[in-house]
């Protein structure tokens, strides 16, 4: 992937030398113990995955407020290439989803994207490096510890910048579904009914940011110039084919239990991206219709 000379974007905020505080992962005015967040944390070193939607925060509300930092945090050094490259792919995020929402009559509000360091304090409790990338829908602001791309590159063999590039285009996509309503029709629907139907919702809305960053990489690199160089979806599939449920599952326990799915399989993931990609339509991505995925 080239992005040489793109456009930065303007909302990135570097706290990375910013003290965050606190610890542990307190939600909706309780503390969520290792035990429970356990395959949160296994989910969040993976490429893609929200951890706020496995521990149920998906949509407006619950969230424990955790006193942030007050006034604007600094914009990230000129010389940082790896903060200088998200906030890059983040400015391609802006430019497509303003072009998508305008064609429909919508005015697009784009996220802020936090770089931190450790732990730092977000809308939806406190943020652990340990949970990978996420997006709060309480403060519409996407989080991201970058030593997590060494991760993505040495334990899911997902090197180079498109893979990377992806992992922020799923976290918008979580944003694009909050500013669509999405996030909070799918929230009410939880709340009627169980576990196993709060799951299966929960594979619809990651599938769709899977989706969603699909049509982002059709549009972006025809709009905006970039390239992508050979492999760069191969590694991007591979990396969305271990991150299944069923491959996290089979490697964590042996077995598979369908049911219990908050992000769909390996072979949805890699399918539901491909769509995107190929149709780079919002169209395309409407996981909530019908029964098969």
């Amino acid at each position: 992937m080239r992005m040489d000379g793109q456009e930065e974007s303007s909302n990135v905020e570097d706290v990375r030398g910013m003290s965050g505080g606190g610890g542990g992962f307190g939600i909706g005015g309780r503390s969520i113990g290792i035990g429970s967040v356990a395959v949160a944390l296994v989910a969040g070193w993976v490429f893609g995955i929200n951890p706020l939607t496995i521990l149920g925060l998906m949509g407006g509300g619950g969230g424990q407020v955790v006193q942030q930092p007050q006034g604007p945090a600094p914009a990230p050094p000129k010389d940082d290439a790896g903060a200088r490259f998200v906030s890059q792919v983040l400015r391609s995020t802006e430019v497509v989803w303003t072009d998508v929402f305008r064609e429909s009559g919508k005015t697009y509000q784009p996220p802020k994207l936090v770089l931190f360091k450790g732990q730092w304090p977000t809308g939806c409790g406190q943020g652990e490096a340990a949970m990978g990338p996420f997006y709060c829908p309480n403060d519409q602001k996407v989080y991201i510890d970058l030593r997590f791309y060494d991760v993505l590159a040495q334990k899911l063999g997902a090197p180079g910048q498109f893979a990377q590039a992806y992992v922020v285009a799923h976290e918008v996509g979580h944003h694009v579904q909050n500013q669509l309503g999405v996030m909070q029709r799918v929230d009410a629907l939880r709340s009627q009914g169980g576990e196993a139907q709060a799951n299966a919702l929960s594979v619809r809305v990651e599938l769709q940011a899977d989706c969603f960053a699909g049509v982002w990489a059709s549009r972006s690199q025809k709009e905006n110039g970039w390239r992508l160089e050979p492999g760069d979806i191969e590694t991007a599939l591979n990396a969305a084919a271990q991150i299944g449920d069923d491959t996290l599952q089979r490697k964590s326990r042996g077995t598979v239990v369908p049911e219990s799915f908050t992000h769909g399989s390996s072979a949805q993931r890699v399918n539901w991206f491909k769509r995107g990609v190929e149709s780079g339509s919002v169209r395309s991505c409407n996981t909530f219709e019908g029964r098969d995925l």
